[in-house]
């Protein structure tokens, strides 16, 4: 049954397993002044603290998210170029993994028709301004250098879906492209 996903329930924790033995993982999180619509996220890092955190700030946020979570580049192409993949509203995207690197997987999704369409948000512990300005020229819609703080981590979700959700997908100026 290539092709085909098991469905686990577990406290509120979505796993989806392929055959091939891809997992990812499914959270879903509302909040009672839901004011902005629900979001299908993305998220592809390797570090489990980075992404434990990502989820408990998105817990927080005043929005109807769905997470999907996966761990490295050749997972998140797995699954993007799967063919029963529905794109989701933004990816946030780590630059530094093993197995395939976040530039890697960048220039196959801008590469491939139906994937281009997909915001893609970088994640970087460095800020590098060379690497920012390669990233702006591949494509990629913003550049968050990663927060040390939790509160931080909250404001820069927030205000990256913020932009995101205003239905402006477009790639903005390159003075724009670096939140913080």
């Amino acid at each position: 049954m290539t092709g085909q996903w098991n469905y686990e329930l577990c406290n509120k924790i979505q796993l989806l397993c392929n055959d091939n033995g891809f997992i990812c993982v499914n959270i879903t999180a509302h909040s009672t002044s839901d004011l902005y619509g629900h979001l299908n996220l993305l998220l592809c890092d390797d570090d489990l603290d980075d992404c434990s955190f990502f989820k408990e700030a998105l817990k927080a946020l005043p929005r109807s998210t769905n997470l999907t979570a996966v761990h490295d580049g050749e997972q998140l192409m797995n699954l993007v170029t799967g063919e029963a993949y529905q794109l989701h509203d933004v990816l946030f995207l780590d630059l530094n993994m093993h197995r395939k690197n976040g530039f890697e997987c960048l220039l196959e999704l801008k590469l491939n028709e139906k994937l281009k369409r997909l915001p893609v948000i970088i994640l970087s512990t460095s800020l590098d301004r060379e690497v920012v300005n390669l990233l702006y020229k591949n494509g990629a819609h913003y550049f968050i250098r990663k927060p040390s703080e939790f509160s931080q981590i909250k404001i820069i979700i927030e205000h990256a879906l913020t932009l995101i959700t205003q239905k402006n997908i477009s790639q903005p100026d390159i003075e724009d492209f670096v939140l913080s």
